[in-house]
């Protein structure tokens, strides 16, 4: 499942009435960092597109409602990270470098550089990446 997750329920509720619109079944629920809605992994890029695209804008709208709350998180950004044991969380960065990012990368690249960046860390060769390629590491 690709999780999308918002801070506002209203958003949210905008987000999933755009999938149910364009046929896609999702799933709601809140968690501890916020309120994620789940769609199937296997999406047509059409559709995948156009939901990534919908999302963006919310994020848009959910960046201007923080800005304009007073005593509330002004700035906020993060990605969810999947540990090799399968436990998850969530990876807090600047705004401002979370949208370079998504700039150049859709978010399912992103998730996949985050996970490898967690498996690379938990268990680290030391290897070359010439020995790596060659797949004889040391």
């Amino acid at each position: 499942m690709m999780e999308y997750i918002f801070f506002d329920a209203n958003l949210r509720d905008k987000f999933v009435e755009h999938a149910k619109g364009l046929g896609v079944a999702c799933d709601s629920r809140d968690d501890n960092m916020g309120l994620v809605v789940a769609v199937p992994e296997d999406l047509a890029d059409d559709l995948a597109d156009a939901l990534e695209a919908r999302y963006d804008e919310l994020q848009e709208e959910q960046s201007d409602l923080m800005s304009q709350s007073e005593g509330g998180l002004k700035k906020l950004a993060g990605f969810k990270l999947v540990l090799p044991d399968g436990r998850t969380c969530m990876v807090p960065l600047q705004p401002d470098m979370a949208n370079r990012l998504l700039s150049c990368f859709s978010f399912e690249e992103i998730q996949v550089l985050f996970d490898t960046v967690a498996r690379s860390a938990l268990d680290p060769k030391d290897s070359h990446l010439c020995e790596i390629l060659r797949g004889s590491p040391k």
